[in-house]
């Protein structure tokens, strides 16, 4: 039988670390996101938000792909290594 694309499953789990407050809030430090072919980092922040209310109130959540921090607009492939870097404050 050939090969048929419009049977494979287009998502694949994204494991994203949490660290902090985020870590805190969602209770584990580490999360499997279903993550869709073309995926960005801002979808990425929008399902999270979703999935996970009091994350949204946490004001200026950066995030790192592959050790360095990401644009919204970066794409995303199941291999990445993504991590949520909460604020950090200090004195």
């Amino acid at each position: 039988m050939p090969f048929c694309p419009y049977f494979v499953d287009m998502t694949q789990p994204l494991t994203v670390l949490l660290f902090g407050i985020t870590r805190d809030l969602v209770g584990q430090s580490t999360v499997a996101v279903p993550l869709t072919k073309g995926a960005r980092v801002a979808d990425l922040m929008t399902h999270l938000n979703e999935q996970y209310p009091a994350l949204a109130n946490v004001k200026s959540i950066l995030v790192a792909v592959n050790s360095e921090y990401a644009e919204p607009d970066t794409v995303l492939t199941p291999s990445d290594e993504v991590a949520l870097i909460p604020p950090v404050s200090g004195g």
